[in-house]
């Protein structure tokens, strides 16, 4: 029985140096590399600059940082999906603490 090749990706380039696989998108505050987080890769608990909400352990959220840096821990940061999504519309949060 013959076997079944996988379909190949059309450009599976990893991007941000090399720090894991991102998508690039830009908006109207510049040029960004985003990555997706699953909720078991999620081990720790950071907090959204969209809401200033915690974001738990095994909670699926996304991680972005400027595309010009090549994603050193200072410049990413960790962001629900609906606040990333939303984040041209809001203006930043005020602080809870």
């Amino acid at each position: 029985m013959p076997r079944r090749n996988a379909p190949k990706n059309e450009d599976p380039r990893p991007l941000g140096g090399g720090v894991g696989w991102a998508r690039a998108e830009s908006g109207p505050d510049g040029e960004w590399l985003v990555r997706a987080i699953s909720g078991t890769q999620a081990q720790k608990t950071y907090r959204c600059p969209g809401c200033d909400h915690e974001i738990r352990p095994g909670t699926p959220h996304l991680v972005a940082w400027p595309a010009e840096e090549t994603g050193s821990v200072e410049e990413r940061r960790h962001w629900h999906q609906g606040c990333w999504e939303s984040r041209g519309r809001r203006g930043p949060p005020a602080r809870r603490w």
